[in-house]
């Protein structure tokens, strides 16, 4: 590098992708908000999310797409859409990572949720940076609830968990307030995590992208408010679009609203089926599988129904719209124990899935009506600031690490086996070796 030229900083970023779309939109709003504010930086995002296409992306951000793993109801991970084992899957997506590593010679790695990955796919590629003798950074980004408390911190400690980030972490960000939920307590951790624990608070999508009024022409609305029903992917939303859809029949709601339904991309076709021929036999509703744009559609609506996902709520609370929020329970109880801890605050109405039924949709829907001006969510948007103390912590870490100078990965001696063999899918957490134990 010449005299006066200044180096690219390039931050690779590792997405947690097995269901939903949470975890990556939540991750593309803060690498979006990375490359805005700091200069000369480009970024790998590595994911097997089957939407990564569909997003807008800033100039500086490219991603590799990962052979797709899904999730099911149990916990349980399975290839998506090849047609080879589970094991085969894993050491591919293994492969691909440690590839992106090597040839794109990161300055920092932020990763996703997980500190080894989906089924420790992570630790071949972080095995390698251990030969850096300047090693990139390396970030834990943790939404502020996981799963149980009991479970997880039990979880955590069976796997060595914090023994890993100790070793090879240099910072984890915490995508939460403490005021909602303090998840170094919360979750036990020991010292040496809560001292690179850092609460960021929530991160809230961009602003919209098109005005009220263009959201409102677009769907011919009239005089009639906006009732928007949503389940994030869609890939297990299909209990809340009918008990939305009898609602609005047996309530006649639509004669107020013009209902707006987002299916999600990932429903499954005959699910899609169903619901889109109800829908068409009933006026004033429609259907949408996706946009882009979507935080636009939350700002314009005059009510929510929605499913309980980390995104969904951050956003619910940045346009400030009144929501219903029937929480997800399996494969874990994350979408519960936050949508629970929103409504103690005063901020959403709350209907466990197992108590959803017209009736009451339609009476959560009336009390939410009446909290319209709501001091709660005001106080709550301080938390808002997720995206910008992310920023503020990478910017600091790469000063560091550029203060320290740079070497070449020494990649000699890598070997794919080094993933371990012996599978399980349990659960969404598993029981395999430390890092340590790859060596």
């Amino acid at each position: 590098m010449k005299k006066g030229e200044t180096k690219m900083k390039k931050i690779l970023v590792y997405s947690h992708d097995t269901f939903g779309l949470g975890n990556i939109r939540r991750m593309l709003a803060i690498v979006q908000k990375i490359t805005e504010s700091i200069e000369d930086v480009s970024i790998l995002v590595v994911s097997g999310s089957s939407m990564m296409q569909a997003f807008r992306l800033s100039p500086g951000i490219d991603y590799i797409k990962l052979p797709c793993l899904a999730r099911n109801a149990t916990g349980a991970y399975a290839p998506k859409t090849l047609g080879i084992s589970y094991r085969q899957l894993i050491n591919l997506r293994a492969d691909l990572i440690v590839n992106a590593f090597l040839n794109f010679e990161p300055d920092m790695v932020l990763v996703d949720k997980k500190p080894l990955g989906v089924q420790n796919e992570l630790a071949p590629a972080l095995e390698v940076l251990r030969r850096r003798a300047n090693r990139p950074k390396l970030v834990l980004l943790l939404r502020d609830i996981l799963d149980d408390t009991k479970k997880t911190a039990e979880i955590w400690q069976k796997n060595d968990y914090h023994q890993i980030i100790a070793e090879l972490y240099d910072r984890v960000l915490i995508l939460g307030s403490r005021k909602v939920f303090d998840t170094v307590a919360e979750y036990e951790f020991p010292t040496s995590s809560r001292q690179k624990s850092h609460f960021c608070g929530y991160i809230a999508k961009q602003r919209p992208r098109r005005s009220v009024a263009q959201i409102r022409e677009s769907l011919n609305s009239g005089s009639r408010k906006i009732l928007l029903v949503t389940a994030g992917g869609g890939e297990d939303g299909q209990t809340i679009f009918h008990a939305a859809l009898d609602a609005i029949e047996r309530y006649q709601l639509n004669n107020t609203y013009s209902c707006l339904f987002f299916l999600g991309p990932e429903m499954q076709h005959t699910d899609r089926g169903s619901i889109c021929n109800r829908i068409q036999s009933i006026p004033n509703v429609m259907q949408k599988n996706f946009s882009g744009d979507f935080i636009s559609y939350l700002e314009a609506a005059d009510m929510v129904v929605s499913m309980g996902g980390y995104n969904t709520l951050t956003e619910l609370m940045a346009v400030n719209t009144p929501a219903v929020v029937i929480p997800r329970i399996e494969p874990c109880i994350e979408q519960w124990m936050r949508a629970k801890r929103f409504h103690q605050l005063g901020l959403i109405e709350v209907i466990h899935p197992r108590l959803l039924d017209p009736e009451r949709l339609v009476k959560a829907i009336k009390r939410a009506e009446s909290k319209l001006i709501n001091p709660a969510r005001y106080e709550f948007r301080r938390d808002l600031t997720g995206s910008t103390v992310v920023v503020e912590h990478v910017r600091m870490m790469l000063e560091e690490h550029f203060a320290r100078g740079w070497t070449q990965i020494d990649f000699s001696g890598y070997d794919r086996t080094r993933v371990d063999s012996t599978l399980t899918v349990e659960d969404s957490y598993v029981d395999l070796p430390s890092i340590r134990h790859l060596q």
